[in-house]
């Protein structure tokens, strides 16, 4: 996806876009099918309007049907021409703050992009630990925004792990955007309006409001450890003071209102399981707890493999995922009264 903006609105996309990795601010486009031909446009690009002095940046490089094919080779020639501008490297003590340099080069032609966020932008700046295998924060946003979640709603999140999804709830009803916690390396950015930023994220603030909400969203967990940390995270902002975790086995759970609200499961599957378990039989009392006690529910569930899906023999559409190298499905719909 592409759009064309003033720096301040990509800012705020930067801040308030759920789903995205990353977001990359392209300000070069040229051609050049020789080092000599690179190195005159590389030098030609006034490097100050972009980025601060000392902020060498990290460059990365791909290349397709180019004669400057060699990633490595066009970055020993990017390097030096930048630092010449800039001068000597200086380190940021904000990780976020980190500069990458974009260079994609594709049958000769190049663009070059800086990279918005820094770190990537599913890390929200939030969690103090998290357990192996977590779910990132951006596909818990997707799933959650596809499930129409609302601050109307009340969440159930019985296999918590790390509290993605509970987290990504609670600054949903909170009204607090998904960057809100962290930085981003456009701040250290010569062009970069701190005072208009920092204005816009005090009005959020406002009008998030500091007041502690009543439990919406209900985390539990096998691993007593992981209940613990999110516990510790949640001490973070009064908005997740809405969220209420305890160490209880899925199975045992009941609903916590009458209402009914969404229900939102990533089970252990692969090593996560374990060898000894029988996946379809797992699901398939995934799928019997659910029908049994969460009649009416809305619902999104994480599963690898199709058949876990039959397991659950519940009126699920799924949604491709890709996550840790893995294709998955997740199921969304509504369990039957």
């Amino acid at each position: 996806m592409e759009f064309t903006t003033r720096l301040e609105t990509a800012c705020m996309a930067t801040l308030f876009l759920g789903t995205p990795v990353r977001i990359l601010m392209r300000f070069a486009r040229f051609k050049a099918d020789n080092f000599s031909l690179l190195e005159k446009e590389i030098s030609k690009i006034d490097w100050e309007l972009y980025l601060s002095q000392g902020q060498i940046p990290e460059i990365r490089v791909t290349t397709h049907k180019s004669r400057l094919y060699h990633s490595d080779a066009v970055a020993d020639r990017c390097r030096p021409i930048i630092a010449s501008r800039l001068g000597n490297a200086a380190l940021d003590a904000n990780p976020d703050r980190n500069q990458t340099l974009m260079v994609r080069a594709d049958s000769d032609r190049f663009e070059l992009s800086l990279d918005m966020a820094g770190t990537p932008l599913f890390k929200r700046g939030i969690k103090q630990k998290v357990i192996q295998a977590p779910l990132r924060e951006n596909l818990a946003f997707a799933i959650l925004s596809r499930m129409k979640f609302s601050a109307k709603d009340i969440l159930v999140d019985p296999m918590c792990g790390s509290g993605t999804f509970s987290l990504e709830a609670a600054m949903i009803q909170a009204g607090l955007p998904p960057g809100f916690f962290r930085g981003f390396a456009f701040e250290a950015w010569p062009g970069f309006r701190e005072k208009t930023f920092a204005r816009a994220k005090n009005q959020i603030s406002q009008t998030a409001g500091d007041t502690i909400p009543a439990v919406s969203i209900y985390a539990s967990d096998l691993d007593t450890t992981a209940v613990e940390d999110l516990y510790n995270t949640c001490t973070a902002h009064p908005a997740f003071a809405r969220i209420s975790s305890q160490a209880k086995d899925f199975f045992d759970l009941t609903p916590p209102e009458t209402r009914p609200g969404a229900i939102v499961l990533n089970p252990p599957y692969g090593f996560r399981l374990g060898t000894d378990l029988d996946m379809d039989k797992f699901f398939m009392e995934i799928g019997n707890k659910l029908k049994k006690d969460f009649k009416g529910w809305r619902i999104g569930i994480i599963y690898p493999e199709n058949r876990m899906a039959r397991a659950l023999n519940l009126p699920l559409d799924p949604m491709p995922l890709f996550h840790g190298g893995l294709d998955l499905q997740v199921g969304l719909g509504k369990i039957r009264e």
